[in-house]
Order: structure tokens, then sequence, then C-alpha cells
């Protein structure tokens, strides 16, 4: 059986970082990332994973990596019939997990203010690149981004369940 995890997300940023743990681990998961904004439904849902089952012994798991900070956008994600990465209140949640233990609330453009001033590899922080600091940054502290943000109750501001998509990489999930 061939095992896809199809992750249907809001924009760039979050394809880059598929990028990045596609490149530095080795999985049997074959990881499809598609870029569909805030057009998402059941039915999209449904058509990216025809597209991908090409024959009966493929196993598609669709995911929908999103944020949260748009409401009208989380209630059209939470109608759909995925497996949920979002992170609450932005994508940038997770990243800020691997340098801080946040547990306060924050708005979006906090988050941003947290991440760039929790340690200097994100002082200069840009949407959608990585330097190779901050991608080794990442690297490193993927565990412990991982527990943090195991703690935190799934949807609530803070959170992120990217760390979902590390299981299913490290063949625990599917």
């Amino acid at each position: 059986m061939r095992r896809i995890a199809l992750i249907i997300c809001e924009g760039e940023s979050e394809v880059q970082y598929i990028n990045l743990l596609k490149k530095w681990y080795k999985s049997p998961v074959r990881i499809v990332s598609h870029i569909e904004g805030t057009k998402i439904t059941q039915a999209l849902v449904e058509n990216r994973t025809k597209e991908l089952k090409i024959s009966q012994w493929d196993h598609v798991t669709a995911f929908l990596m999103y944020d949260m900070d748009v409401t009208s956008v989380t209630e059209k994600l939470l109608r759909c019939r995925a497996e949920y990465l979002l992170s609450n209140p932005c994508f940038e949640i997770w990243l800020l997990l691997h340098a801080k233990d946040q547990k306060t609330a924050l708005s979006t453009n906090a988050v941003i203010h947290e991440l760039k001033k929790s340690s200097n590899v994100w002082t200069n922080y840009k949407k959608s690149s990585y330097t190779e600091t901050q991608k080794e940054f990442l690297k490193v502290n993927t565990k412990t981004a991982i527990d943090r943000a195991q703690k935190l109750t799934e949807f609530d501001n803070p959170s992120s369940g990217i760390y979902k998509l590390l299981q299913v990489i490290n063949d625990k999930y599917l």
C-alpha cells in the first residue's frame, strides 16, 4: 500500500515549511502540498484526494494546514472531513514554539513580534523564506516545539496542530 499525505494549505509559508520537512526526513509517506487559499470546501478536499489516488492500493489522508485568525475561513475548515494542522492565531506560532513556551493568547501581529524577539535567528524573519540559520534552528528544536504544542489545547489561542505532520513523517499517525 502506498501512503500519501495530502496537505492543503493557505499559502506559501506553509508550503516552504513542508518542503523543508520533506528535505530533512526520509519517510515512507509521500507528502503532497496544494495551496488553496481561503476557498476551502469539502468538495475541494475530495477532488484533490481523488486526483492523488491512482490505484486501489493508495491510501490518501487529507490534512488542512491553515491559520485560525480569520473566523469565516475557520468555519469552512471545520466543516471539512480531514485531519487538522491548524495554528491559532497563525502559522508563526508553530515557529515560535521552537524558541519559546508560549501559553498566553496573542494576535497575529504579536506572534510575529514575539518570534522576532525570541531568538537572534528570527530577528529578520520574512514570511515564506528561511535563512540557513533559521532552518537549522527549526531542525534542532523540532522536538521541543512538538512537546510544547502537544501541551496546548487544540484550536485555542495559542495552539498548533502542525506537530501531527511530524508524527506522519515519523510513521506514527496514518
